[in-house]
């Protein structure tokens, strides 16, 4: 068997067990709840806080968040676009859907890309937040998973799309202002 079979065995077999804890009420509720607030709620929600709160740099930042996120919103949809990839419970009859999927195709995980894009911008002005911010993004990758939207690898490429959008974003932020 080749690598990439051997890899897509192994993958589908991680999908599958953590699709299971799905099956379990209460992590069902939270992973769920995890998911829809990383629709984009959560993420405008910290934008407005931060403009208001911390009005001038915040602002920056909030700006920064926008822009983050405009170009996360393109680029993942041009991924999903161009790579076509099933979704996992689309492609393994073992593999549950808990949620309904915003759109058609798995990779990357659009969650996954936004949160950890915005999480990397937003502590790098305000390094406290990480304690909410960290512990949330991590769930929100970890959610696609087991509500068997996404493979993990779908969260993984999307977690490295999204930080160096973030250092991409930043880097430029810092010549200009």
């Amino acid at each position: 068997m080749n690598a990439a079979r051997t890899l897509a065995r192994v993958e589908r077999g991680w999908c599958r067990s953590a699709n299971r804890w799905g099956a379990q009420q209460a992590v069902r509720a939270y992973f769920r709840a995890v998911s829809r607030l990383g629709d984009g709620h959560a993420w405008y929600a910290l934008i407005a806080v931060l403009a208001f709160v911390d009005l001038w740099r915040g602002s920056g930042v909030a700006l920064q968040l926008a822009i983050v996120g405009l170009v996360a919103a393109i680029l993942y949809r041009r991924l999903k676009h161009w790579t076509r990839r099933p979704r996992p419970y689309r492609r393994d009859r073992e593999i549950r859907a808990w949620i309904a999927p915003l759109d058609e195709y798995s990779f990357p995980s659009g969650h996954t890309l936004h949160a950890v894009s915005f999480t990397a911008v937003a502590i790098a002005a305000y390094p406290l937040l990480a304690w909410a911010l960290v512990p949330f993004t991590l769930s929100v990758a970890v959610s696609r998973v087991v509500l068997g939207v996404h493979y993990p690898s779908d969260v993984v490429a999307a977690a490295g799309i999204g930080g160096g959008l973030a250092a991409g974003v930043l880097g430029a932020w810092a010549l200009v202002a």
